[in-house]
């Protein structure tokens, strides 16, 4: 039951995305986050954050612990037994640790520029599970050691990216690079691995790009590390190349904010577009 401080119109809402649906990048719970956000904030659970004259703010910690709760909400709807981490990085941003259940935001990371590819193979998260889960009562002694060292690279991650906002040295980028690699043998070792994603790993490799799977595996999605000194032209060849494969591939960020509110004014023309022809 929504706390409504004041009556609610009855109202249309129109969802405007650019993320591709069931391909494992959380486009559900960025839906969720943002209808949460919306209707608290139309209901007065929440306060209008955004100030006269500025094109973006974000809501306070406490509000956005609400917008969380239910997003999660919306999340079990549609998946009905998810894990929070997708709701809870579409609130908050940057990146997440998540260990046993528990979720917590890791402070001061940077943003990461990367090539996210969708392979277009689908896949079932479920059955993929089950696979691993198969893998490991019938291996246990060969599959535990992959876990902990999978694991192990999650914290050594973890130390690189709270150390980079300090001190933006380019030599981190090397050590994330070996870890993107070690974790992609990893995950094929595991079976959530898929030749769609071996070829695109060998195909950024060939620009000296490192790749890895993203989300459940099986085909789905993978990110390409793009260090800041990494040429444009190497860019555009590994894009090229991708596409050339009937891969679907965009240059973006990791490490971004989380649910916020625009101004009308902030926003890009194809956002304007898409809302006018509404």
């Amino acid at each position: 039951v929504c706390l409504c401080f004041r009556d609610v119109p009855s109202v249309d809402i129109l969802v405007w995305s650019e993320l591709p649906t069931g391909a494992g990048l959380g486009s559900s719970a960025a839906y969720a986050v943002c209808l949460a956000a919306a209707l608290l904030t139309a209901c007065g659970a929440i306060s209008c954050p955004l100030k006269e004259g500025e094109p973006t703010a974000r809501w306070t910690e406490d509000e956005l612990t609400l917008i969380n709760s239910w997003a999660f909400q919306g999340e079990r709807v549609i998946h009905g037994n998810p894990s929070g981490v997708d709701n809870a990085v579409g609130t908050w941003g940057g990146a997440l640790r998540y260990q046993s259940g528990k979720i917590t935001p890791l402070k001061r990371v940077p943003t990461l520029r990367i090539l996210l590819t969708n392979t277009k193979v689908p896949r079932s998260t479920k059955v993929l599970v089950a696979g691993v889960k198969e893998k490991i009562l019938k291996f246990p002694a060969i599959m535990n050691p992959v876990l902990d060292s999978i694991d192990a690279i999650s914290q050594e991650c973890q130390s690189v990216l709270e150390a980079m906002p300090a001190n933006p040295s380019l030599d981190y980028y090397p050590v994330l690079e070996e870890l993107f690699d070690i974790n992609q043998h990893h995950l094929n070792v595991i079976g959530v691995g898929h030749p769609s994603l071996d070829r695109l790993c060998r195909l950024t490799a060939s620009h000296g790009l490192h790749s890895k799977l993203t989300g459940a595996g099986g085909g789905g999605c993978g990110i390409t590390l793009l260090r800041p000194d990494t040429s444009p032209l190497a860019v555009e060849a590994a894009k090229r190349d991708l596409c050339a494969c009937g891969f679907e591939c965009w240059e973006t960020n990791i490490g971004a904010p989380g649910v916020t509110l625009h101004s009308a004014s902030s926003l890009n023309a194809e956002v304007l577009r898409a809302l006018s022809e509404s």
